[in-house]
C-alpha cells in the first residue's frame, strides 16, 4: 500500500512482517475466518500448548479487538490455545498474570502502562519459568522485568511524528487528550509531540471509559480557546468522540488520531480526521503469540534486546481505500 508519508517503522519490521506472511497457513473454518479468508491449509504438529494475553484494555475499546485478531490467527496456525483477560485497572491486571502463572500456561503476553503495578506479577511468572513478551506499552521496563521482548511502537517517537505533521500542516495550537490517567505511554505520546511541535501544545485529561464526559471535556475545551487549529487523540474510540465535540462547538480545529479502525478509515476518507498513527495492532497480537510458540519450540527470541518496531506509520486520506478493506475485516 501506498504510504502519503514518512513511514517510522524500522527495516527489521519489514522482515518479519515478510516472515509471518511467509508462514502464515492454517487450517479450519475457524481460521479462515480469522483472517478474512486469506488463510490456507496446513498448521503445525508441535504440541498444543497455552497462551495467555493481560492487557489495560477498558471495556469496549476497539483496538484489543484488533490486537487479538492478530493473537488468534497466530495461535490457530501454532496449535495453541490463546487465552484472554483485561482490566483496566491496574491490581487486577496484575491478579490475572498471577492467575496464569498459578495455571502454569506456556507463555504470557503483557502490557506494562503502569510499570510499577505489574513489576512483581511480570517477575513471578519469569521466575516460574514462564516465558513473558511484553507489547504496546512499557517498552522500557520490559527487559528489566524479564520479558523476552517487547513488541510494539516507541511511543515518544511516534508522538514525535505526529508533531513532525502538524508542523506540515501549519498548525499552531494543540491539544492532546489522554484518555486513561497514569498510563505512561499516553502520556509519552503527548511528551513526543510537544518535543517536535513548533506551536503549543496542552495535554487535556477526560474519562476514557465514559463517552459523554470525553465528549464535554473536548466540546468545553474547543469552545473556552477559539485558537486551538487541532484536537490529538490517542485512541481511535476517542477521535470517533473529538469529531462529535467539535461540531457541537462549533470549532475549525482539524482532528488526527492515533490508532487505527473501521470508523478511523472511513472519517480518513470524508476527511473528518486528517491523519492517523498506525501502530499495527494486529502484528503486535501475532508476533507474540508466534515469538511464543518459537521460542518454546525453537529457542528463538526476536529484536536482539531491542523493541520490535510496529510502528508509528502517518496514515491520510489518500491512504483510507486501500485501509479500509482490512479495516472491514478487523485486521488493521
Amino acid at each position: 500500500m501506498a504510504r502519503s508519508t514518512r513511514v517510522f517503522v524500522a527495516a527489521a519490521t519489514a522482515l518479519l512482517a515478510v516472515a509471518v506472511a511467509g508462514c502464515s497457513d492454517s487450517g479450519g473454518k475457524d481460521a479462515e475466518e480469522n483472517d478474512g479468508g486469506t488463510g490456507g491449509g496446513g498448521g503445525v504438529n508441535t504440541p498444543r500448548m497455552e497462551i495467555a494475553m493481560v492487557t489495560h484494555s477498558a471495556p469496549g475499546d476497539t483496538f484489543w479487538d484488533i490486537v487479538q485478531s492478530g493473537s488468534k490467527q497466530a495461535a490457530a496456525k501454532d496449535n495453541v490455545e490463546f487465552l484472554y483477560a483485561n482490566s483496566e485497572k491496574d491490581d487486577e491486571q496484575a491478579r490475572l498474570v498471577q492467575t496464569f502463572v498459578d495455571k502454569k500456561v506456556d507463555g504470557i503476553i503483557v502490557t506494562l502502562a503502569k510499570p510499577e503495578a505489574m513489576k512483581s506479577a511480570v517477575r513471578a511468572a519469569v521466575d516460574a519459568g514462564i516465558p513473558v513478551v511484553t507489547i504496546n506499552s512499557g517498552a522500557e521496563y520490559s527487559e528489566e522485568y524479564g520479558a523476552l521482548s517487547h513488541i510494539g511502537q516507541e511511543e515518544t517517537v511516534a508522538g514525535e511524528a505526529v508533531g513532525e505533521e502538524l508542523n506540515e500542516r501549519g498548525r499552531k495550537k494543540a491539544v492532546c487528550v489522554v484518555h486513561e490517567q497514569g498510563n505512561v505511554g499516553l502520556e509519552q505520546r503527548c511528551a513526543g509531540v510537544k518535543e517536535t511541535f513548533s506551536g503549543s501544545v496542552e495535554n487535556l485529561t477526560v474519562d476514557g471509559a465514559s463517552k459523554p464526559n470525553v465528549l464535554s471535556g473536548i466540546q468545553a475545551e474547543l469552545e473556552a480557546d477559539g485558537s486551538i487549529d487541532s484536537v490529538v487523540t490517542l485512541n481511535a474510540d476517542v477521535a470517533a468522540a473529538a469529531v462529535e465535540a467539535k461540531g457541537a462547538a462549533g470549532s475549525e480545529a482539524e482532528v488526527a488520531t492515533f490508532d487505527l479502525n473501521g470508523a478511523v478509515a472511513k472519517a480518513l476518507e470524508s476527511g473528518e480526521l486528517t491523519f492517523a498513527v498506525d501502530q499495527q495492532p494486529y502484528l503486535q497480537g501475532y508476533l507474540a503469540v508466534d515469538e511464543l510458540w518459537l521460542y518454546k519450540t525453537n529457542g528463538n527470541v526476536i529484536g536482539g534486546g531491542q523493541t520490535v518496531l510496529t510502528g508509528p506509520a502517518i496514515v491520510t486520506q489518500e491512504d483510507a481505500p486501500e485501509l479500509r478493506k482490512f479495516t472491514e475485516r478487523g485486521t488493521r
